[in-house]
């Protein structure tokens, strides 16, 4: 380690030697390094650093409350992907013509590139919602107008993409609605249609053909039994009444107080036609044969009431029948044809729908498929529609959430602002570097000529450096006026040594105080 300082020593104590042996040839290298420094400086352009910080709060009180009501998209990602192109082309064209920035159109499309790449739009903090925009710039005031230009648009650019976005969205889905209501139209006049041609086939009543055909084959088979068993009734009661005698004694018969065997059958079939009406309209064919009867029997009940007032005047009324379980067997057996009737009307209108069906049997597959595909197609296109109209209605809202409050809002945290001195390297930086380089340039010139143009002041470096033994040296005698030439040599050259730093100082020192723009 001593070898080493010890070394280091003489290699400094020796180029101080070199230095001050060749010190003229020094300061003019010195000299000519601080004159180019100084004139290379004085055309560098600083640049002056503009920043600002803006914070987007994207967590309102609105965004979880409207949730279920309205599509949201994702804000963190939209204003992420608005910073990363809020530099673009048509942006930094904008903050050209709004500063002024470019004076003739040669020099603009030059001034936005390089725009583009000298501004900084960075994220920053855990969140991501922290955004820095920063610019450097020749001119204090430039940069700081152009870093508040560009927060300016990055604070209004959200609002109004996301209303393009909007009315856009909103054309886009009234359109859509309007085509498939017309597609919607179309199917449902296709459905109609094909249901009217159809009618009586297997699907168009809510039922597939089997369905149809096994309802109808048990109703026909339950009217056989009830028709038959009607029957059955009615033939009993017929064996009964032809067995049983109409007429009582005389005076039993002039004695009992009954109704008369038209009136009795007026009630039953006035009892049958309510029944009927609470089972079927007006129109029903049984319904309509019903009151056909009560209107004969009306009829007839009325003329036997005056046949029974003119016998009574003439005393010959012995002849109606007057036993009261033969006026009963009778409207029994009224009552059970009635029934027979309308059970055979039935039992036809079924067997008739019945064989209508089976007679279609043949078409059923293809009515069928074709009833399939037709309701497939309206279900899918209903169902769009009622998405699409579902979706104007939450567009609608979020438009008009937009207006009433903004879901991401924009804060400027940190005005825009620029600092004091300019960034590295400055010109100060480089005035300084200029300085310790002229000195250094001015030592390597000294070594650099001494190692092509050696001399030697001792014996022992003349010797390492020949390799030659030395048998002898030269005294020099200095004589008196030979001692003031070297002092006056030195003044002059301490003269001019100091003048080289007193100019170099002073530099430093206006560019400290006052820089040079330009």
């Amino acid at each position: 380690m001593n070898n080493v300082v010890e070394t280091f020593v003489d290699e400094a104590r020796r180029i101080a030697r070199v230095t001050l042996k060749r010190r003229w040839l020094a300061l003019g290298a010195s000299a000519l390094v601080a004159t180019a420094s100084i004139a290379g400086i004085s055309l560098f352009m600083e640049k002056y650093h503009a920043s600002a910080r803006v914070y987007v709060d994207t967590q309102t009180v609105l965004k979880p409350l409207m949730a279920s009501l309205t599509y949201q998209p994702d804000m963190e990602q939209q204003v992420s992907m608005l910073a990363r192109t809020l530099i673009s082309r048509p942006n930094v064209e904008k903050l050209v013509d709004t500063l002024g920035l470019a004076s003739s159109a040669e020099t603009r499309e030059a001034t936005v590139s390089r725009l583009m790449n000298e501004i900084k739009v960075v994220p920053t903090g855990n969140g991501g919602n922290l955004y820095d925009i920063s610019f450097r710039g020749p001119s204090r005031e430039g940069a700081r107008q152009l870093v508040d230009a560009t927060v300016q648009m990055f604070v209004h650019a959200g609002a109004g993409a996301k209303k393009r976005d909007s009315q856009e969205a909103g054309k886009f889905i009234e359109e859509q609605i309007k085509t498939y209501e017309a597609k919607l139209v179309e199917s449902e006049n296709r459905l109609k249609d094909f249901k009217v041609r159809n009618f009586g086939v297997s699907g168009v009543s809510n039922q597939d053909y089997f369905t149809r055909v096994s309802t109808l084959s048990e109703d026909v088979s339950r009217l056989r039994v009830e028709l038959s068993a009607a029957e059955q009734s009615r033939d009993s009661y017929r064996r009964e009444l032809a067995a049983e005698e109409p007429q009582l004694p005389v005076d039993s018969s002039m004695s009992a107080a009954v109704p008369s065997e038209a009136d009795t059958r007026l009630e039953a079939q006035k009892r049958n036609l309510d029944d009927l009406l609470r089972r079927y309209t007006d129109a029903h064919p049984d319904v309509v044969a019903a009151r056909r009867l009560v209107s004969q029997l009306e009829v007839e009940a009325a003329q036997r009431r005056e046949e029974a007032r003119a016998l009574a005047k003439t005393g010959k009324g012995g002849r109606a029948a007057t036993s009261p379980v033969y006026q009963k067997l009778r409207i029994s057996l009224a009552e059970s044809e009635a029934q027979t009737a309308s059970l055979r009307s039935q039992l036809g209108a079924k067997q008739a729908l019945l064989d209508q069906v089976r007679s279609v049997a043949g078409r059923v597959p293809q009515v069928e498929a074709e009833l399939v595909q037709l309701n497939r197609d309206y279900e899918i296109i209903r169902k769009n529609y009622d998405q699409m109209v579902s979706r104007r209605e939450s567009a609608l809202l979020g438009v008009k959430l937009d207006e009433s409050s903004q879901l991401a809002e924009f804060r400027v945290v940190e005005p825009p602002r620029v600092l004091p001195s300019a960034v590295f390297p400055s010109r100060l930086h480089l005035a300084l570097l200029a300085f310790v380089l002229s000195l250094i340039a001015g030592i390597v010139a000294a070594a650099t000529a001494d190692l092509i143009w050696p001399t030697f002041e001792e014996k022992a470096a003349l010797a390492e450096f020949s390799g030659r033994p030395v048998l002898g040296t030269v005294s020099m005698l200095v004589t008196p006026e030979g001692t003031r030439r070297q002092r006056a040599s030195v003044w002059r050259f301490a003269a001019a040594f100091g003048f080289l730093i007193a100019i170099q100082g002073a530099w430093l020192a206006w560019i400290s105080i006052k820089p040079i723009i330009g």
